[in-house]
């Protein structure tokens, strides 16, 4: 800011200060700024909750696992057995009519067919055993 020290004019007349004062506009900026600050509400980023009091029970049932392999000539093999398709669809409704619903193991060869990978899945989903794991993904890697 500058200050006006006299007449540089040679009439006589007050000069015409051609600048603006900032600082009562500053002034009335910084506290409508804290005024908004101080008016909006805090803004929670996080959910609520409601956790069960206590200790869950124990469940000391282990769930049966099914190894389901599939060979490099895409074979199935159930339990290390090889089954036809009609003999795993009849296993798997047996093992999704269980009071513990069996984890399913499925083990495809790199080499073997995806369609029959893709219909050991669909069918372990379609009879409900939705607990299912690929195993043995790592071989994919290149």
């Amino acid at each position: 800011m500058g200050m006006h020290v006299g007449n540089t004019s040679s009439s006589g007349e007050p000069e015409v200060m051609m600048e603006i004062n900032t600082t009562p506009l500053i002034d009335v900026m910084l506290v409508l700024l804290v005024m908004l600050i101080i008016t909006i509400p805090i803004q929670l980023h996080s959910v609520n909750l409601e956790m069960p009091v206590g200790t869950p029970p124990i469940n000391n049932v282990k769930p049966e696992k099914i190894q389901i392999d599939i060979d490099e000539r895409s074979v199935v093999y159930w339990q290390g057995l090889p089954v036809s398709a009609f003999e795993l669809e009849e296993k798997m409704k047996v093992a999704s009519q269980q009071a513990v619903q069996a984890e399913v193991h499925i083990r495809p060869n790199k080499d073997s067919q995806y369609a029959v990978f893709a219909n050991v899945l669909s069918s372990s989903k379609r009879l409900g055993l939705n607990k299912i794991a690929v195993i043995g993904a790592e071989q994919f890697v290149q």
